[in-house]
């Protein structure tokens, strides 16, 4: 699994191969510069899911649903959000962040017919109540509290679940004990699946590097080097060429 924001880099994932393409709400801080997932809308979802989704022919896309789409009071307003992503985009199914708490709003948004996929562990959209971008469910209580939670979502059906920036024995422990696939981020090798951030593994985003990244590219490098040498041959009349002028 990996995320897509845009046409051209969903049809690359796609080709590649990817089962699961994820319009990521990260998309506000690797896409839009904000310093965290807060600020994306419903609107900026829909915007990039409808991008992502006509580059894909054979994965699975799924959106998130942003901050303030849902755990709030009116659950039929969740599930008008979240019909509303997968009416005006095209995309397979919607994410939600947390456990116990949203369990009948994912129940409410499956029997309306919409797939959805869970997460647990590090959900940025509480960074604020972690105090940061933390490990999460390392003490004995959280641990208890998260393996209770994948239960309940897996029971409300959710058809998958992400779990983030958890210890690497506990994602294996929820792995074993669950049917429903897991997708790991900083959880270790467990997991039934993977997912990172095409920006980070493709080192196009260096504000900072989380440890779980593996960056199998420094596209970052190769790109400001395409670019000052673009500008060298401007400057220095090396471009156009003859045989790229009309």
């Amino acid at each position: 699994m990996l995320t897509a924001y845009d046409y051209p880099t969903a049809q690359l994932i796609d080709r590649a191969g990817i089962d699961v393409i994820l319009v990521g709400d990260s998309l506000g801080m690797v896409v839009l510069g904000y310093e965290d997932t807060l600020a994306v809308t419903l609107d900026d979802i829909i915007y990039h899911s409808k991008a992502v989704a006509r580059g894909v022919k054979e994965s699975l896309v799924v959106s998130d649903m942003p901050f303030m789409s849902y755990k709030i009071d009116d659950i039929s307003k969740t599930v008008q959000n979240a019909g509303r992503i997968i009416k005006e985009t095209g995309v397979g199914a919607v994410k939600l962040e947390g456990g116990s708490e949203i369990s009948e709003e994912v129940k409410a948004v499956v029997q309306a017919g919409i797939p959805v996929m869970g997460h647990l562990g590090l959900t940025p959209q509480s960074v604020n109540q972690f105090g940061g971008f933390k490990v999460q469910a390392r003490e004995v209580e959280a641990r208890k509290k998260l393996l209770e939670d994948v239960l309940v979502l897996e029971k409300a059906g959710v058809f998958a679940v992400v779990l983030e920036c958890i210890p690497a024995d506990l994602a294996k422990e929820v792995t074993e004990r669950i049917s429903i696939p897991t997708i790991g981020i900083g959880a270790g090798n467990a997991c039934d699946g993977q997912v990172l951030v095409t920006q980070d593994m493709l080192g196009l985003f260096s504000n900072f590097r989380p440890k779980f990244v593996r960056r199998y590219a420094e596209l970052d490098t190769d790109i400001s080097l395409a670019i000052s040498k673009y500008k060298n041959d401007v400057k220095q009349g090396e471009f156009p060429k003859v045989e790229e002028s009309f």
